[in-house]
């Protein structure tokens, strides 16, 4: 395996390229920050499964994507924070995606979560990514 510099945007292009392809599912390294990513796509409806399973002692994370008809629920995923740019944003300043259709994903201090629980318990964080 190569080293990857920035592991989220890893897992975000896989996600993107599986789904733009119509893959039904992703298989990426796991990391308990990807981990956490994935979890909050299928809190949020955009991903049908997430599991972690173990092949050779290494751990891999499975997404399972989800479809309606021949089209992928995921539209597009944008990395927003990066290594060498981090974006913070307070509670108030929280970006809406697509007029709300759409989900941010932050990094907080209470934890990685979607840009609605991080509005509901009024904490703001590191921007990682949008998802619409």
């Amino acid at each position: 395996m190569s080293n990857v510099s920035d592991p989220i945007a890893d897992l975000l292009t896989r996600v993107r390229n599986a789904a733009r392809s119509g893959k039904s599912e992703v298989v990426a390294p796991f990391s308990k920050m990807k981990g956490e990513v994935a979890r909050i796509l299928k809190e949020e409806g955009f991903v049908s499964s997430v599991s972690v399973e173990t092949v050779e002692g290494r751990p891999f994370l499975r997404i399972g994507l989800k479809y309606v008809g021949e089209r992928s629920v995921i539209t597009d995923l944008k990395r927003v924070s990066r290594p060498g740019l981090r974006r913070y944003v307070g509670s108030t300043e929280i970006p809406r995606v697509l007029s709300g259709i759409g989900i941010s994903i932050l990094s907080t201090s209470s934890g990685i979560m979607s840009s609605r629980e991080a509005k509901r318990k009024n904490v703001g964080g590191e921007l990682l990514a949008f998802v619409w």
